[in-house]
């Protein structure tokens, strides 16, 4: 038995800060403020100054996307242009006979102010087909030679632009297809191992991934769900099959449904394709819904009436009000009490549509990052969606609704870091709707067990859970709000073990495990 003693934040239904938290074999034995008799022989280990709290969650993220990019080139924090086609020029170099993939392209991070184009990236990278997928993971910009692999493919989809190499919508979604088809299966679940224990150092033990997305007979759920079973470590996977035919997740014996992709009902601020109720500032255009009510009222009542859980895809005021008018159709078709069903974004919410959510208890996996972000910056959203801009991301008004809210990167688009989320949610550029400390916690920490069912055994530090903590460098409650970036994760414990490296033996084993079971 090992008994912490110091700083333990529960994130409990009472936000119970104790003095002492016993483990032993993985399980949470006691929490409390002083130490029973029978534990007074334990060893002890003081934390001084540092905290104790829940391993955090993170609600969505493209897992295998996430893994794939993070393999690859980060271009998040060029200042130009000419330096992304520096940086691509020097990949190309280390990468050589492989179709190279960059990512994190925003218009509003570079000098130009605008995307890189295909010609910049034909002088720099003529001779390997090349994909610079957009900071939002909804577009993307390729070059000449990798234009020409796909030409009688993309012609006439929506979003094709051949001239500036940019695509868009149908034809992005075709160019990622194409490129996450060509991972071998030892590629990709190296760099699934590699992107789990990133993740478990910045103190995530629980990932809630979107997948299904291109690759052949939807092979990233087929190794996640294995990944899952398999983790050496403790870590855990809970997976959400990208589908509008529920077949998908039944014949998997996956118990939820949904995310982007084939669940996003529209498009994204960044590609200025969000589905808006008004027309973007200076624009007719209202963006995309990708699909009709109908369809999703329909997909909604199969998923429903078949017992899984869902998740759909809104950004924009439009889509978040075709979201929860079609999982309020399927619930009137077919009532379930805690069905958990999820709206993930929900950047711009109605008040119609949050009284639909407060009234059928769906639940909001928020994105907090995208608060101030620098990809997609404030100003850049004021100046195509004017006054609307300050009722993005309503936090406090979600909160006080009664509504459960908890928190997730949308990796790749942003990288997968919870103090970060924390920090913005207390400082959110509209004071208003900032949230306080506690909800900031439990929204990482509890609110993203519970999203998916796992609160009985994880998501709070409670006597008869699993010892999955993470040990902060500080106690939260004692740093300035404005500083609390500056916390740092010290370890992540799962099932009361420290996490360690994993990547090759886990990945071997992994390796060993699928080869055996003749994937096909």
């Amino acid at each position: 038995m090992i008994c912490y003693e110091g700083t333990i934040i529960t994130c409990n239904e009472h936000n119970t800060i104790a003095g002492y938290l016993v483990e032993d074999g993985g399980k949470i034995l006691y929490v409390g403020d002083t130490l029973p008799a029978q534990y007074q022989a334990c060893r002890r280990i003081p934390l001084g100054d540092q905290a104790l709290l829940p391993a955090f969650v993170d609600t969505h993220q493209h897992f295998a996307s996430f893994a794939t990019f993070h393999a690859g080139l980060n271009v998040m924090d060029a200042e130009s242009n000419q330096e992304i086609a520096a940086m691509i020029a020097s990949f190309s170099k280390v990468c050589k006979n492989k179709t190279l993939i960059a990512f994190g392209a925003s218009p509003c991070s570079v000098r130009e102010g605008r995307l890189i184009s295909r010609a910049e990236l034909d002088e720099v990278c003529p001779d390997q087909p090349i994909m610079v997928v957009k900071y939002d993971g909804h577009a993307c910009i390729i070059n000449s030679l990798l234009l020409k692999k796909l030409q009688k493919k993309l012609a006439g989809l929506r979003g094709y632009h051949p001239d500036t190499g940019e695509m868009n919508q149908e034809a992005f979604f075709t160019v990622s297809n194409y490129i996450t088809s060509s991972l071998s299966i030892v590629e990709l679940v190296k760099n699934m191992q590699r992107a789990m224990d990133y993740m478990a150092s910045v103190g995530i033990g629980m990932v809630h991934s979107v997948s299904g997305v291109g690759f052949p007979l939807n092979l990233d759920i087929s190794l996640e769900k294995w990944m899952a079973a398999s983790a050496l470590s403790g870590f855990q996977l809970r997976i959400f099959p990208q589908s509008m035919d529920v077949r998908t997740a039944l014949r998997r014996k996956l118990p939820r449904i949904g995310g982007c992709f084939s669940n996003a009902l529209d498009g994204c601020f960044g590609s200025r394709d969000a589905a808006l109720l008004k027309p973007y500032e200076g624009s007719s255009s209202n963006g995309v819904l990708y699909y009709s009510d109908a369809q999703v009222a329909d997909f909604c009542k199969a998923a429903n009436r078949a017992g899984l859980q869902i998740e759909l895809h809104a950004i924009g005021d439009a889509a978040f009000d075709q979201a929860a008018r079609s999982i309020k159709a399927a619930l009137d078709d077919f009532p379930r009490r805690d069905h958990r069903h999820g709206i993930i974004h929900a950047c711009l919410p109605t008040d119609e549509g949050l009284e639909i959510c407060r009234e059928y208890q769906i639940q909001l996996p928020v994105q907090t990052a995208f608060i101030d972000w620098k990809q997609e910056p404030d100003s850049y959203l004021e100046s195509i969606l004017g006054s609307r801009s300050s009722s993005l991301n309503p936090l406090q008004t979600m909160w006080n609704k009664g509504l459960i809210l908890s928190a997730g990167s949308d990796a790749p688009c942003t990288a997968p870091n919870p103090i970060a989320w924390i920090h913005k949610a207390c400082n959110h550029s509209n004071p208003s709707q900032a949230l306080t400390l506690n909800q900031a916690l439990r929204m990482c920490t509890y609110n993203g067990a519970w999203a998916t069912f796992d609160e009985k055994l994880r998501g709070s530090l409670e006597a008869g859970k699993l010892a999955d903590m993470v040990l902060l460098s500080a106690n939260p409650y004692e740093v300035p709000r404005e500083r609390l970036l500056e916390l740092q994760v010290r370890r992540l414990y799962l099932q009361g073990t420290p996490y360690r490296r994993q990547s090759r033996s886990a990945a071997g084993a992994l390796l060993t495990g699928i080869f055996s079971r003749n994937v096909s």
